[in-house]
């Protein structure tokens, strides 16, 4: 089962996963994609980390997801958002190869057996225009893989205001 988890900043979708994950089982794996940029940002990883309680298992993976075995587990990894700058990044801001590199490291995760995936992403593209080329780059970036993500997912769940609105049911899925 694969949950797509979308939406603004702030729009409620960490905490909304988070609770996801613990209705489906006692002890879920929360993947960190974020890369340590700077102090302020690690910060923001160690207050993260404290909203946890001894329930999770919590893993760092910046970018290979596929190393881990999710076989038969309920794993949230957040996010798309900070994963997706990384792959970005390192191939210079060449969008093509950093889209063809995460879906393959999706797909690799999407094969484990039995696995439960709770995704984190931003709808980026739905703000402020982004001011530098770079910018409207990764959020052209951004769009077309959670448009992959969704097309993969068994349910679709837009956060608006702290409100979980359902726009994709695990019945009615596409390819």
């Amino acid at each position: 089962m694969i949950y797509l988890i979308t939406g603004g900043e702030r729009s409620g979708k960490s905490s909304y996963a988070q609770n996801l994950a613990l209705q489906l089982t006692d002890s879920p794996i929360y993947v960190a994609t974020a890369r340590k940029w700077d102090a302020d940002f690690q910060n923001r990883i160690d207050r993260h980390q404290q909203e946890r309680d001894e329930r999770w298992t919590n893993i760092e993976e910046e970018k290979y997801l596929s190393k881990i075995d999710f076989t038969q587990k309920v794993v949230l990894i957040d996010c798309v958002t900070l994963w997706l700058t990384n792959f970005f990044t390192d191939h210079q801001y060449d969008v093509n190869l950093s889209l063809e590199e995460a879906k393959k490291e999706f797909l690799s995760i999407a094969n484990q057996k039995n696995a439960t995936l709770i995704i984190v992403t931003n709808e980026i593209g739905m703000g402020v225009h982004a001011e530098t080329h770079i910018g409207r780059k990764f959020t052209e970036l951004q769009g077309w893989m959670n448009q992959f993500l969704a097309s993969n997912a068994d349910e679709v769940v837009l956060m608006v205001s702290g409100i979980p609105v359902k726009i994709k049911e695990s019945n009615s899925k596409t390819g």
